[in-house]
């Protein structure tokens, strides 16, 4: 009996690496929609950058006669490519094996990738596709995500981490997307909870479906777990590619400057026409954002959660910029609960990627009620707050309208460390609206008139013409310079350029504490 060629056994078994769990589990997969874990890295990377590794994995359990049940490469494609040519580390798990369950193995090679990214500078993107914890591994699985968690940790600040949710993410499986910076789900097709609708209903008598519970939809817009709800996968891997390019490969790094020819003339009129003349007629900020960065070079980032702020990438001048501005056209553009940890978590991660910030404010205040209070507005505006003070990349402010109360300290005011802070000839910084401070100091004087409601409008006028203006905060420095909107962008091109060295040094510490 002669024996088998080297290459042939070498052929085979790729051969068999590359059919995962076998065309019948495959073409269940595309049944429901999805593509397999290999379709999903050939449209994410550049075409043959894909270096694979660990394609012979096999896992090492005996119990409940798993021995008898072996797939190549254990559920999960790890390895190496090029986006846009540049390196990024990937793993992607494998509906077909086993449901795409993580084992010890399965774990081994998603930490073996993580390691690399980690010593070699490079982002790190995760498609998720899986069951859970392999039941039948017991506490090996449970010790493989632990693992996993762990180098989420270690790499957080350190090198971008991406999570795609592409089918099921359930159990222990949730909490490393949540560790990671960015997390992207698919519409119908993706889901993640703790625990699901059948634990649910047993715990709490809640019928709920797995949509419902933990789809893209309700993760979007109710919790803020994902960052990016996208119609389809393609749509979702298109999105990792767009979010790569406004960020570094890791936290030593600048994020790329794109070609950009200087034009002589910045002014955009469009934002001359943007406030309306009633200075309590909503507007939408986006349309400021538009005036202001490149053409069509804004990716809004958690767009369903907490609108009342707006946060995302753009570019000024083909340099990456973070913006975090407040959004007149919800809820008047108050900051609540949600809008503080949407702000904070997004200034924090611009500020560990060396990404400089954009604020633009337009705030009456924080939101009041019994509501906000009791669930913890004090300590969650507060992370609003410490992100931006603890920030140390570039951080320009331009006050549109409103600049009201404690709301104008934490939007990036001159006190807690903004380099640059612009203001429209429309701004109003003040503790509050004319109104109510009228209310309050002309109380009795108001009281007293024949005319209650004459006397109200004319110390209302008296104090808008006093305070309700940007002059008196430029009179003592806290605003740079008062400039025409139109002028806004160019002021940004050129004030972001002045501080693209700048320098600095925070107090020696472990870590700091923010609040939770």
């Amino acid at each position: 009996m002669s024996q088998q060629d080297p290459i042939q056994i070498l052929n085979d078994k790729k051969a068999a690496a590359l059919l995962g769990g076998g065309q019948a589990r495959i073409d269940k997969q595309h049944a429901k929609g999805k593509l397999t874990a290999r379709e999903r890295l050939n449209l994410l990377l550049d075409e043959n950058s894909f270096q694979e590794l660990g394609m012979f994995v096999t896992h090492r359990s005996t119990d409940f006669g798993m021995e008898k049940q072996q797939f190549l490469g254990d559920g999960v494609v790890t390895g190496y490519g090029t986006i846009n040519g540049r390196m990024v580390y990937v793993f992607s798990q494998d509906f077909t094996v086993f449901g795409g369950s993580l084992s010890e193995t399965h774990a081994e090679k998603i930490c073996k990738i993580m390691d690399l990214a980690m010593q070699n500078g490079a982002p790190v993107i995760g498609l998720n596709d899986s069951g859970g914890a392999r039941i039948q591994e017991g506490v090996r699985s449970l010790g493989g995500y632990a693992d996993i968690f762990y180098r989420n940790t270690l790499a957080s600040g350190v090198v971008p981490q991406i999570s795609a949710v592409m089918g099921p993410c359930a159990g222990g499986a949730v909490y490393s997307p949540a560790i990671t910076d960015f997390i992207m789900m698919v519409e119908n097709t993706s889901y993640m909870y703790v625990t699901g609708p059948n634990v649910v209903k047993t715990v709490t008598h809640e019928e709920v479906t797995h949509e419902e519970l933990g789809g893209a939809s309700a993760h979007s817009a109710k919790s803020g777990v994902t960052h990016f709800s996208c119609a389809n996968e393609l749509e979702c891997i298109e999105n990792i590619k767009q979010l790569l390019s406004y960020i570094p490969q890791n936290c030593e790094e600048d994020a790329p400057v794109y070609p950009y020819t200087s034009q002589a003339d910045e002014t955009r009129s469009v934002l001359n026409e943007v406030l309306p003349e009633n200075t309590t007629q909503p507007y939408d900020m986006r349309e400021v954002i538009e005036g202001i960065a490149d053409d069509n070079s804004f990716l809004e980032v958690h767009k369903n959660y907490a609108e009342n702020i707006v946060v995302g990438f753009a570019r000024i001048g083909g340099r990456s910029i973070g913006i975090v501005a407040n959004q007149p056209a919800y809820l008047a553009g108050v900051l609540n609960i949600d809008a503080s940890k949407k702000g904070a978590r997004f200034v924090r991660f611009c500020d560990a990627f060396n990404v400089p910030l954009l604020v633009l404010v337009d705030v009456p205040g924080f939101l009041p009620g019994t509501d906000q209070e009791w669930n913890g507005i004090i300590t969650n505006g507060a992370k609003l707050l410490y992100a931006l003070c603890e920030a140390t990349v570039p951080k320009v402010t331009v006050i549109t309208r409103k600049a009201y109360g404690g709301a104008y300290d934490v939007m990036n005011s001159k006190h807690i460390g903004a380099d640059l802070n612009f203001a429209w000839p429309s701004a109003e910084i003040a503790v509050m609206g004319p109104k109510g401070a009228s209310e309050i100091i002309f109380k009795r004087e108001i009281a007293a008139a024949e005319d209650p409601e004459a006397k109200l409008q004319e110390k209302v006028d008296d104090y808008t013409e006093k305070f309700a203006n940007p002059y008196r905060a430029a009179a003592r420095g806290f605003i740079d310079e008062v400039i025409q909107p139109d002028q806004t962008r160019s002021k940004l091109i050129q004030g972001f350029k002045m501080l693209e060295n700048k320098v600095v040094n925070l107090p020696k510490k472990k870590h700091g504490n923010i609040p939770m």
